[in-house]
């Protein structure tokens, strides 16, 4: 693509991949924050416990399939505050616990007592055995934004830092191969699309530091064959979605093209059907254990509720799960 760039009166005007990578990750960027993104939107991973569960659940799986090794990674892609870390080591087995190194990736600075088994990097570790989740990560690798303009000619979309957009140039080179491949566009003026190149580099590469293992990206997600017409640009701004503005105040997402980032081998599926194969289910529990045992029936309605939040169809059941083995057997860690 043209690298489309100018500084006038009323700010900055560039490309929402640039523009993006300022406000997220620049100085004082979002992701820089102490509050972390946890403060803005809710994830799975602060939705419920019963998450981390299925990816301790996911990891002894791997561990077993591994051979039971001295020791087994578990790196946490954009690892927030390290919440999804911190759950993991606390729901694993002890024995399998002793021989597990954390890490997880982050660009923010290390958090204040985050446990110190974790390893924090700016940086997934090369060479490692084990299992590499990167939850909700994907969809904040900045993409540049294209529009279809009135000649049918799809055109970068520049931004101001106050999120007013202007037409930029035509989508040129590797850009315009991804998205003839991946995102085609009709000739219909407004039509807009995210191209995920970048995201599909940033996948290989992380997927590359594994030697041997599984790499997991869950995200909201979409393919080829059903592609949003205009886009999924959005932003997150204390507890609500928002326009998309490149100030650094908020979060900017959009949601991945999943079958663009996947290798040789690797599968797709729902969160729903995930977590139901790592024993994630909402269903209710029985009534007899009401009368039996009141107690342990409250607790398993309110783990039977945080369930059905995670699986829930319009919600948090609608993330997609990109699995991609590195020597090892898919089949023996989630079932198809």
């Amino acid at each position: 693509m043209t690298n489309d760039y100018e500084e006038g009166r009323s700010g900055r005007v560039r490309g929402w991949r640039e523009a993006t990578e300022a406000a997220l990750y620049g100085p004082g960027g979002f992701y820089r924050r102490p509050a972390g993104p946890a403060g803005h939107f809710r994830t799975s991973v602060h939705a419920s416990p019963l998450y981390a569960d299925a990816v301790a659940r996911l990891l002894c799986r791997l561990d077993a399939e591994l051979g039971h090794p001295d020791e087994v990674a578990f790196v946490d892609m954009g690892a927030g505050r390290g919440e999804l870390t911190t759950g993991v080591l606390a729901a694993l087995p002890a024995d399998v616990a002793a021989r597990v190194r954390a890490y997880a990736v982050e660009r923010a600075e290390r958090p204040a007592g985050l446990d110190p088994r974790v390893a924090w990097r700016s940086a997934p570790p090369p060479d490692v055995t084990g299992l590499l989740f990167a939850n909700e990560w994907l969809d904040n690798v900045p993409v540049d934004v294209v529009e279809v303009a009135a000649d049918g000619t799809p055109r970068r979309v520049l931004v101001r830092d106050d999120g007013t957009e202007s037409p930029g140039g035509p989508v040129e080179g590797p850009d315009a191969h991804w998205l003839a491949r991946w995102w085609p566009l009709d000739p219909e003026p407004g039509l807009r699309a995210e191209v995920g190149r970048p995201r599909d580099e940033a996948w290989a590469a992380a997927v590359a530091t594994l030697t041997r293992g599984l790499a997991v990206a869950v995200d909201y997600a979409h393919t080829r064959d059903a592609r949003p017409p205009f886009g999924t640009l959005t932003g997150f701004r204390e507890g609500r979605e928002t326009a998309p503005v490149p100030d650094g105040e908020g979060d900017i997402t959009a949601h991945v093209a999943l079958d663009a980032c996947a290798l040789a081998g690797a599968r797709l599926l729902g969160q729903r059907a995930a977590l139901g194969a790592l024993g994630v289910s909402g269903g209710r529990p029985p009534l007899a254990l009401a009368s039996s045992d009141p107690a342990a029936y409250v607790r398993a309605l309110s783990r039977a509720g945080q369930a059905a939040e995670l699986t829930a169809p319009g919600g948090l059941g609608d993330f997609g799960w990109l699995l991609q083995p590195v020597g090892v057997r898919l089949e023996s860690l989630l079932p198809a």
